[in-house]
């Protein structure tokens, strides 16, 4: 009889995630949608009379490459932290947040050229509203994105960050990445629906 007992389905581990990087992916959901409610607005709007096409400043592609190479140095502070070179960290982690800090400043500049080919926030048509929004937002959330990486790097001065605590490198990494992402949708969409 006891030869008779099978089993039938063993009991699956649940699905988890730390309840601190849920909250952070809950958090770059609502961003993303936030952006694909202005990018959706933007192209409705576009279809309105008065649209005037939009001169994208050149520090866009400058700040592209900017973005781009710091997502390239923040994958190797990750690579860092998991053999424990904490030396290595904390310099890529350094490099990374200054990148971070050249990306917003090449901004300003792109405000700056902005104003100087008289597309302007407002009194103007609403497509340069729309940049000085997509891209102030997305400056706002950069910022948030330097504060973060500077308070990583100092726990990795603090030598906190390591191959066995992970988790704000982690966090701050994806958000980094995600920031990268998020600029490089805007600027191909803003090269695309001028």
């Amino acid at each position: 009889m006891a030869a008779e007992l099978k089993i039938v389905e063993e009991a699956s581990r649940p699905l988890s995630m730390q309840p601190k990087k849920f909250a952070l992916w809950i958090f770059m959901a609502t961003v993303m949608m936030l952006f694909g409610a202005w990018t959706s607005a933007y192209i409705v709007k576009r279809g309105d009379v008065g649209w005037n096409e939009v001169v994208l400043p050149w520090h866009f592609w400058l700040n592209t490459g900017v973005i781009m190479l710091s997502s390239f140095t923040m994958i190797l502070s990750s690579r860092a932290a998991r053999k424990d070179n904490l030396e290595q960290l904390r310099l890529l982690l350094g490099v990374t947040t200054l990148f971070g800090i050249a990306f917003l400043i090449g901004q300003y500049f792109s405000f700056s050229e902005l104003i100087f080919l008289k597309q302007y926030f407002t009194g103007g048509s609403a497509s340069h509203s729309f940049i000085y929004v997509l891209t102030g937002a997305h400056g706002a959330h950069v910022i948030g994105g330097v504060i973060y990486l500077l308070i990583v790097l100092v726990m990795a001065w603090k030598n906190q960050l390591h191959s066995k605590n992970m988790t704000a490198l982690e966090m701050c990494s994806t958000y980094w990445h995600f920031l990268g992402i998020l600029w490089l949708y805007l600027f191909v969409f803003l090269l695309l629906n001028p």
